[in-house]
């Protein structure tokens, strides 16, 4: 059950991925990155794996350090709570970009690219999103003063 879970928590996000990637215009896509919740099934799936290493888990964030960290991440359960979370924190970092570049009238074609490298390495995208966003509040004037 470990691996099916581990296997499909991707899965799981990728619809809305999708839809801001190739559908970003669409009414829909908006109304549903809009929402928190589509993170829930993630974190079903976090929670099934997670119950099942609590003690480890919680070791490893009450007292973190390397090898407590490595002890959790070698347990398949372990593993797939890690991934899980992972992939629902991604999904909301994600979301956040998008609606942010909407609001700042960033072009699709500049944030397709952007959505995919924070898929695949997200502190990476969201450093670059940052980065783009400073650069276009800095042309805008302090932040707030936007119409």
């Amino acid at each position: 059950m470990t691996g099916t879970l581990f296997e499909v928590t991707f899965y799981l996000a990728a619809p809305f991925w999708l839809l801001m990637i190739f559908a970003p215009g669409w009414s829909v896509t908006t109304r549903l990155v809009s929402s928190p919740l589509t993170v829930l099934p993630l974190l079903a799936v976090y929670t099934v794996l997670a119950v099942q290493v609590f003690p480890e888990l919680w070791t490893a964030v009450s007292s973190p350090d390397i090898d407590t960290f490595r002890e959790l991440a070698a347990l398949a359960e372990g593993a797939g709570a890690l991934w899980a979370q992972v992939i629902a924190w991604d999904l909301l970092i994600g979301q956040w970009m998008f609606l942010q570049a909407r609001k700042l009238e960033f072009s699709p074609w500049l944030m397709g690219p952007l959505l995919v490298l924070t898929i695949l390495l997200s502190p990476f995208g969201l450093l670059v999103f940052l980065a783009l966003r400073a650069t276009r509040r800095g042309e805008e004037g302090p932040v707030g003063t936007r119409g």
